[in-house]
């Protein structure tokens, strides 16, 4: 299950980071995703699957914003219970 919010950013702050309005919610997605990973607010398959990556694209774009991975036991059990959940 997901909830759909919606943001009203200003076209002027579109143009300034210079996405294309059809990859806008993607690209948010994936930003948070890396924001909320390096935060230790979700864990990595929790992000991954807020990114709607791939696990090689996650890393990719982790490493890309220079975020280190942190992952221990505890997250690797959150990460089973969510792939036992979605299976």
């Amino acid at each position: 299950m997901s909830v759909k919010y919606s943001i009203e950013i200003p076209e002027k702050i579109i143009k300034t980071l210079g996405f294309k309005e059809s990859e806008m919610g993607a690209t948010l997605k994936k930003e948070l995703a890396a924001y909320f990973f390096q935060r230790n607010l979700l864990s990595f398959g929790q992000a991954r699957q807020l990114a709607e990556l791939s696990v090689r694209d996650f890393l990719d774009l982790l490493r890309e914003r220079k975020v280190p991975l942190h992952y221990d036991i505890v997250e690797y059990e959150e990460d089973l219970k969510t792939i036992q959940e979605l299976t």
